[in-house]
């Protein structure tokens, strides 16, 4: 544990020491900023007219502004993670500080846990630039908090998943560009495979199962299902197995 950890932080510290952190979490924030004013102006000026109109109609925050902004955060995910795992190893691979790795006394999965981990905790910290947000709101309001938990343990899910893909594409790779636009491509179909819904053959089903959105629905609903977070288990290990597999053949091959 002792190593993963000053890997982790050599990740987090190598993240801030560059424009990379900085970018992803400003990104995000102005999107999901200006999406959040959007959803809460549009529930004001809906409560509004209701009033106006004498209707008496029931208004669930949670429902109405909270569910939506946090599918629009998993979607906005997929664009981000590229630009967060694009750098893990290639750069370690173009710069040759990889092999320095390779004849440390450290396991190969200590590495990639460290590095997965560091990952994982930069997306952390782009979330918590949400989770300000919707503070806001129960500043203002009462929404229920369990499924505002529940859908940022999603979100945490899905992205725990996407970087563990990204992080065997760029083991793959030296060149940072091929590793985060093959990690996009690879994000962006496991969520156009959702739309694969609409077809009852089985084989479509099959592969809508697959789909990261899919298994997302729940967690927004605030509604925690075994299946839903073996998937994301699942395919965090898979991901991470890969890396090791691959990591393990190149040091065959030198």
């Amino acid at each position: 544990m002792k190593n993963i950890w000053i890997i982790c932080r050599k990740e987090l510290n190598s993240y801030f020491a560059s424009p990379i952190a900085y970018l992803v979490i400003t990104c995000f924030a102005v999107i999901w900023g200006y999406v959040f004013y959007m959803s809460t102006a549009e529930f004001v000026r809906y409560g509004f007219m209701a009033q106006m109109q004498g209707r008496n109609m029931p208004m669930n925050v949670n429902e109405s502004v909270i569910r939506p902004l946090l599918q629009f955060a998993a979607t906005v995910g997929l664009f981000l993670i590229p630009l967060i795992t694009m750098r893990l190893f290639a750069e370690e691979k173009k710069t040759g500080t990889i092999e320095l790795y390779m004849t440390s006394p450290v396991y190969d999965w200590e590495i990639i846990l460290g590095k997965w981990v560091g990952a994982l905790l930069l997306y952390v910290c782009v979330l918590v630039a949400s989770g300000i947000n919707i503070a806001i709101l129960f500043g203002f309001g009462k929404p229920d908090w369990k499924p505002v938990l529940i859908g940022y343990l999603g979100l945490i899910l899905q992205g725990g998943t996407l970087l563990a893909i990204g992080t065997f594409i760029s083991s793959t790779t030296k060149n940072q560009i091929v590793a985060g636009g093959a990690t996009f491509f690879v994000c962006l179909l496991l969520w156009l495979l959702s739309w694969t819904t609409y077809d009852p053959a089985w084989y479509w089903q099959a592969l809508a199962y697959l789909s990261i959105v899919t298994h997302f629905e729940g967690f927004a609903k605030g509604v925690i299902d075994s299946k839903d977070v073996i998937f994301y288990l699942s395919f965090i290990f898979l991901g991470l197995f890969a890396t090791s597999r691959f990591m393990e053949s190149q040091r065959w091959r030198a």
